[in-house]
């Protein structure tokens, strides 16, 4: 499958086979959580291990030094999680209308790490340091 990027007006948009991605999957929705504003919730059970795709990129330009998705923009902390950020590296081309090029970034991705049912939050335990850092900011 063939993914790229669009960025306009400042807004940066993933692409798959010439069509705009989803920005979430069927299977999770947004909505007013109790943990705090907005959660992801999910719309259906998910099981342990599955890939929810991709929360956040790798961008020095960005604020903290990363891009968040709506994925990565809506989960909530939780000291007992049923996710986790696991990061990896996948190449995505420059939209090819502005330019050709090519981009291996680094991305942290959200995996089931519980089975959760249909109308729980999806969870994980995140602090506010950058993104490849540890708690003391090494």
């Amino acid at each position: 499958m063939k993914k790229w990027l669009r960025y306009v007006d400042g807004e940066m948009t993933i692409m798959k086979n010439n069509m705009e991605y989803r920005h979430l999957p069927d299977y999770l929705t947004i909505r007013e959580s109790s943990i705090e504003g907005l959660g992801i919730f999910a719309t259906e059970p998910i099981y342990i291990g599955r890939d929810l795709g991709i929360a956040h990129i790798s961008l020095p330009s960005f604020p903290q030094g990363y891009c968040r998705t709506p994925l990565g923009g809506f989960y909530n902390h939780s000291e007992e999680p049923n996710c986790t950020l696991i990061s990896g590296h996948e190449l995505f081309q420059i939209d090819p209308e502005i330019n050709s090029s090519t981009l291996f970034l680094v991305v942290k991705r959200l995996f089931a790490i519980k089975n959760i049912e249909r109308g729980e939050e999806i969870t994980c335990i995140y602090t506010l340091y950058q993104m490849g850092e540890n708690k003391n900011g090494q």
